[in-house]
């Protein structure tokens, strides 16, 4: 391998690894975010006014009040260390009162002369003061005396004291004058202004957030059959889209279901005249082994006929309404126990759930028979959570080999050694029943039962 293949080969080992961790860092921060729409945006606006605000107060503190203060600090060491030079250069009187009246009405300080030269302990430092940090560093660049300073005493004044010989010069400063003390105006109304438009914002962001909620409920609705009346497209141009977008696709689903509805019941009246007409036909011909063998077959294609009919149709028409599922459960199981089957039923959780009564029995009904027709034993059992109820059927039967549980769900197939195998039967009970369970936002799904035979489980939005 050549120097440059093997350069090439680093490199792109190199960016893998970078790639790899680009990945990894982008995971961890999309779990982290917020999973709703409103928050999501909320962190949009909010995120960048924080990082600005932050800054601007960064810079300002860090320029502004940092220069300010050392200049204003700066001015004050100057006019102590001016007194200090009159005091030592020029003769005063014993009290020092014309250095006090310079002190008092040029430079807007007090002075005093303290006797002795020793100065008190050192004070209590602030754990963060910027004036004592540079207060300290200017007198001693200034100065270059020993010195004592007192920062937190006296809110409103700054006492400093300097060592001199024999004598102890003591100066109140106004604070004010040797530090930037209205420099928290500028955060307060930093950080009032960052409130008011985040609440504006906020409002402004539920305001467009609700038309996109209210599409979503009725979205969801739809898909389980529900009709929700008053909606109207409201908010952005692309929101109200959207939501014509979804009309106009919730009219055509429904004009397809009417016209199917009709051409089955055209249907469903033409071949019904027919069975009929066999019927009587085979009523008026005496009883012998061939009319019995064609009496079976017309009862044969009534239960197809129904059959098929059921599937397309869908109980499209069926409006929701309020169920006791506990009751309903142990109807089941009192069916199937007049078929000779052990059949009990079990519900926890508040019973009384909204959905297509008719539709959800026929769901339920089609799971229990195919399991009493293939088992001995069959347990019903229903829970209510705060979101969904779940419908659980068990048997001791034959089951379905775990490669073959979702392909009984297709229309029509009828699997050799499967259980749905029966005679005279169509192949459409699992599909009506899942069918029914996604019109209700649902979904049916099949396992290995506890009892020894196959579970199936409907859960579906409460």
């Amino acid at each position: 391998m050549s120097t440059i293949e093997t350069g090439m080969a680093g490199i792109r080992s190199v960016l893998g690894f970078l790639h790899d961790i680009w990945n990894t860092l982008g995971a961890w921060v999309s779990s982290r975010m917020p999973k709703r729409l409103y928050a999501r945006s909320l962190l949009i606006i909010v995120l960048p006014m924080v990082i600005l605000q932050s800054v601007v107060a960064f810079v300002f503190m860090e320029r502004h009040y940092n220069l300010v203060t050392r200049r204003l600090s700066a001015s004050v060491t100057q006019d102590i260390a001016a007194l200090i030079d009159i005091y030592q250069k020029y003769p005063q009187d014993n009290d020092a009162s014309l250095l006090k009246k310079i002190a008092s009405e040029r430079l807007n300080l007090r002075v005093d002369l303290l006797p002795g030269g020793q100065l008190p302990p050192p004070a209590p430092k602030p754990f963060f003061s910027i004036l004592d940090q540079v207060l300290s560093q200017e007198i001693s660049r200034q100065i270059k005396r020993p010195y004592w300073i007192d920062t937190v005493g006296n809110s409103n004044l700054v006492e400093v004291r300097i060592q001199l010989d024999g004598n102890t010069l003591q100066v109140f400063a106004p604070r004010n004058q040797a530090y930037a003390s209205n420099s928290h105006i500028f955060i307060l109304w930093m950080i009032g202004t960052s409130l008011v438009l985040i609440g504006i914002a906020v409002v402004f962001l539920r305001n467009q957030i609700k038309p996109i909620l209210r599409l979503a409920e009725v979205a969801e609705a739809f898909g389980r059959g529900r009709e929700v009346q008053n909606f109207r497209p409201r908010g952005a141009i692309e929101v109200r889209q959207a939501a014509f977008s979804f009309l106009e696709m919730k009219r055509r689903i429904e004009r397809q279901i009417e016209q199917r509805t009709t051409m089955l019941a055209g249907v469903s009246h033409d071949l019904r005249t027919i069975l009929t007409r066999f019927k009587l036909e085979l009523a008026l011909l005496e009883d012998n082994p061939d009319t019995a063998a064609l009496r079976r077959d017309v009862d044969e294609m009534q239960r197809m006929l129904e059959a098929y009919l059921a599937f397309a149709r869908g109980d499209v028409g069926e409006q929701p309404a309020l169920v006791d599922m506990s009751e309903m459960l142990r109807e089941f199981a009192a069916n199937a126990e007049r078929r000779g089957k052990r059949a009990s039923a079990r519900f926890t959780g508040p019973p009384i759930v909204q959905l297509r009564a008719d539709a959800f029995k026929r769901c339920v009904g089609n799971l229990v028979a195919n399991a009493s027709r293939y088992a001995n034993t069959v347990e019903i059992s229903g829970t209510r959570e705060p979101r969904w109820l779940t419908v659980t059927v068990d048997d001791d039967g034959p089951g379905i080999p775990a490669d073959k549980r979702d392909d009984v769900f297709r229309p029509f197939l009828r699997l050799d050694d499967a259980r749905n195998q029966n005679e005279g039967g169509t192949g459409l009970g699992l599909a009506i029943a899942r069918d029914i369970a996604g019109s209700h936002g649902g979904d049916i799904s099949l396992s290995e039962s506890p009892l020894g035979g196959l579970r199936a489980t409907i859960r579906i939005p409460a």
